[in-house]
């Protein structure tokens, strides 16, 4: 398995701009790729994430952690998928538990981008990097509704409606404790955390991060709460990181949450329910839903008083 590899230099010269240095240091990626790692949190001046523009004063100890590159080819593989919608622009997926959306971080196979081009070969004809039809993305253990797009033109439609906020999402979620107030937002910044690569933290001068929820049931036997959670942006891990930060993390979640589980789940108990977004060629307004999974079901009302 192909693990990120990481590049060190120590700043010479005072007054040097850092992304300046970085095509010197890492010849082998273009600025756009630099800049790309910048953003997300992989450049480090002193082991804390560094702005592209800052100047440095000399001296100091400059970390990249390179990610390995993705693999020449994706393969198309004959992965069983629950489609709630499709037509000749776009798809709906209902994705389960456990299927990674993309390939990476040694997943190779079996994953939903190797079942859509599987599925609908016409997106191997897409540009971009390995994208494949995929505008966002699911946790591994996230389940739930995700559309994807089966033309460029879809693509680049669904995915500026993401980017300019007006996709409604909202997940169905158990947290550990119930949240206070009991309805809310969480307006905290997110960004890769610097002394764990694989988590997300909440962080000054992160990305910005916005969760509005309710609080729909309570009284469950361990006092855990049934919460819906609608995401405003769509950083990684947003609903997890942003529930832990405020002490009532996700039951099931193993990196944000407690260290020994108090239920048995051997997922997070997170579910994209619903997805609404504009068609990209008709305009229309599109609304999608998925119940909860059967192991969701059955962990929430073992934990429910007997009538």
């Amino acid at each position: 398995m192909t693990e990120p590899h990481t590049i060190e230099f120590r700043v010479e010269a005072a007054g040097e701009r850092l992304d300046k240095l970085l095509t010197v240091h890492v010849p082998n990626l273009t600025r756009t790729q630099l800049q790309a790692l910048i953003k997300d949190g992989a450049v480090s001046v002193d082991d804390k994430p560094a702005k592209a523009g800052v100047k440095l004063r000399g001296g100091e100890l400059v970390r990249v952690v390179v990610p390995p590159p993705p693999p020449a080819e994706l393969q198309a593989e004959d992965i069983p998928l629950v489609v709630l919608y499709e037509d000749k622009h776009l798809a709906v997926i209902d994705k389960p538990a456990g299927m990674v959306v993309h390939p990476g971080a040694g997943v190779e196979s079996g994953t939903l981008a190797n079942a859509l081009l599987g599925r609908y070969p016409e997106v191997a004809l897409m540009k971009g990097q390995r994208r494949q039809g995929i505008v966002h993305r699911l946790d591994r253990y996230t389940s739930g509704v995700m559309v994807v797009a089966r033309t460029e033109a879809a693509l680049n439609m669904l995915m500026k409606q993401f980017q300019g906020r007006t996709v409604e999402k909202m997940y169905i979620t158990l947290l550990e404790l119930p949240p206070n107030p009991p309805t809310g937002r969480i307006d905290a910044p997110i960004e890769r955390d610097p002394n764990t690569r694989v988590k997300m933290a909440v962080r000054k001068g992160g990305r910005p991060a916005l969760t509005e929820y309710e609080t729909v049931e309570t009284g469950l036997k361990g006092g855990q709460a049934l919460v819906h959670a609608h995401i405003l942006t769509g950083r990684t891990h947003q609903i997890r990181v942003h529930f832990a930060y405020k002490g009532c993390p996700v039951v099931g979640d193993t990196v944000y949450g407690y260290a020994k589980q108090r239920v048995k789940l051997s997922r997070t108990f997170l579910h994209a329910a619903r997805l609404s977004f504009d068609h990209p060629v008709t305009g229309e307004r599109l609304t999608f839903e998925s119940p909860l999974p059967p192991e969701l079901m059955r962990c929430l009302n073992g934990l429910r008083a007997p009538a």
